[in-house]
């Protein structure tokens, strides 16, 4: 089978021709650097993305801290990862990237504050 992807992990954006076989990439054409191929493998076999949500914030000066995690956790487990973020609650000051879950849901990513909180 044969699938198309855009690879995102450089600016020249390239073209990714991908061959599969039994959901496994064969062969990766089109990439103008070893970039593209790393892209397209973990895009296919192990695709990841970072999640970004709210916490609920009690007692500070904003009602919702913006949050996301510090590294990419497994597509397949975003929803899941929503969940938990909603059962959060901040109570005390945070400043941007400081660690509000430590080892988000086991996955050794850290949930991390991307905004003040005061």
């Amino acid at each position: 089978m044969i699938k198309v992807l855009t690879c995102i992990e450089c600016p020249q954006s390239c073209s990714l021709t991908l061959d599969l076989e039994n959901c496994r990439i064969v062969k990766v054409t089109g990439n103008k650097c070893p970039l593209g191929e790393d892209y397209a493998k973990l895009e296919i076999e192990n695709p990841q993305r970072i999640l970004t949500g709210t916490v609920k914030a009690l007692g500070l000066a904003i009602k919702m801290v913006p949050v996301r995690t510090d590294k990419p956790i497994p597509k397949a487990r975003i929803l899941e990862g929503a969940s938990e973020i909603k059962k959060l609650k901040v109570t005390k000051p945070l400043g941007i990237g400081d660690i509000i879950v430590y080892n988000f849901m086991g996955l050794a990513v850290n949930l991390i504050a991307t905004r003040d909180a005061l």
